[in-house]
Parts: structure tokens; C-alpha cells; sequence
């Protein structure tokens, strides 16, 4: 019966003896061999700048056709906020909500349509005729 109990208490005391001593044994390893082969990817901003999100179109709450729900912070758009409409898509949202999210994601945050770069090139031909 004692060589059961102490066993029972020896066995896992040896087995967390062991990790840490391989634990140890990594940690001096990676600190006295340094890698220098480390590929760091880099953090690239793939946003819209302030001048496009400029070119979209803004509405307000009242001519919203949509449901007036803002998907960026799930509050309701009332009729006198400002709304910011994804072109292509048509999804609208608070206009802080779009600016906010689009300065970061070039998509739409409901659909995920990448938004064309082509809607920002000032010309007659990419005006909207309605």
C-alpha cells in the first residue's frame, strides 16, 4: 500500500521534473543560437485613403432604400445620420462606421465585395447617371 501512495506521488513529480528540464534546455538553445533567417511579413495598409473614401457616396438615414441596420455597429441608421453607401453592393452604413472600417479593409463588411478602383478615378463616365 506505501509503494503504491508513493509512487503515485513520485511518478508525476518525475514526469514534471522532466518537462522542465526539456523546457530549460529549449530556452538555452534558442538564446545561444540565434536565427537570423526569420521572415517577418510586412504589415502593408491596404485601406482607403481619406480622398477616396471622399468619392463614395453619402446619404442620409431617410433615403436609405435598405434596411436601415449599420452591420459595422449593428445599431439602427435614423433618419437624420449621415450614411455612407458601398457602391456595386449598395449596403449602407453610418458614415464613421464606413469611414472607420474602409480606412482599413478595401471591402464591403456585410458582402466582402472588393471595393473597384476604378470608382475613384474623377471622370464623366464614372459618374452615376440616376
Amino acid at each position: 500500500m506505501l509503494d503504491a501512495v508513493l509512487l503515485a506521488l513520485f511518478l508525476p513529480c518525475l514526469g514534471m521534473s522532466a518537462i522542465f528540464i526539456v523546457y530549460i534546455c529549449l530556452l538555452w538553445y534558442a538564446t545561444a543560437h540565434p536565427t537570423t533567417g526569420i521572415i517577418i511579413k510586412p504589415v502593408i495598409n491596404t485601406g482607403l485613403s481619406p480622398s477616396q473614401l471622399q468619392n463614395l457616396p453619402t446619404l442620409t438615414g431617410k433615403d436609405l432604400v435598405a434596411a436601415p441596420e449599420c452591420a459595422v455597429c449593428l445599431d439602427d441608421i435614423s433618419e437624420e445620420q449621415s450614411a455612407r453607401v458601398i457602391p456595386g453592393c449598395n449596403h449602407a452604413f453610418h458614415l464613421e462606421c464606413a469611414d472607420t472600417w474602409l480606412s482599413k479593409h478595401p471591402l464591403c463588411p456585410v458582402c466582402r465585395a472588393k471595393l473597384d478602383p476604378k470608382l475613384f478615378i474623377d471622370s464623366p463616365q464614372n459618374q452615376n447617371p440616376c
